[in-house]
């Protein structure tokens, strides 16, 4: 399946790009972040699980169980602080 993936903030600029479609095989949040993990020594800094990483699915947060769809989008960002 094709997923949407967009990478915000700290994320974005650690990688180099705000967004990617990628084909995979992965049916969960977590096994994608594993595959992502993976694919670089960036993207393995970028979205440590060691680090305060935020997700959202289609636009909604979620947690590594949640179930990823066709044509979904997945957003990569850290917590945002403000007063």
């Amino acid at each position: 399946m094709k997923v949407n993936i967009k990478y915000f903030a700290s994320i974005r600029e650690a990688l180099g790009q705000s967004s990617e479609t990628r084909a995979t095989q992965a049916k969960t949040v977590a096994a994608l972040r594993d595959e992502l993990l993976a694919q670089s020594p960036a993207h393995a800094q970028a979205l440590s699980r060691d680090k305060p990483v935020r997700m959202a699915l289609d636009q909604t947060l979620c947690d590594e169980s949640s179930q990823l769809q066709e044509g979904c989008e997945l957003a990569f960002f850290p917590p945002v602080t403000g007063g």
